[in-house]
């Protein structure tokens, strides 16, 4: 199973806010779940 990650964006820019002004404005803004996979090892 991977693991989710819930972000909120705002409707009309479709960039990423806070989730404290979601509350503030629940009409422009939307809750997502995103998958988070695994993270690559860097190499060095």
């Amino acid at each position: 199973m991977s693991k989710t990650s819930t972000r909120v964006r705002d409707a009309r820019t479709g960039q990423f806010v806070p989730a404290k002004e979601a509350t503030r404005r629940p009409a422009t803004t939307v809750k997502e779940t995103i998958k988070v996979g695994p993270t690559k090892k860097r190499s060095k």
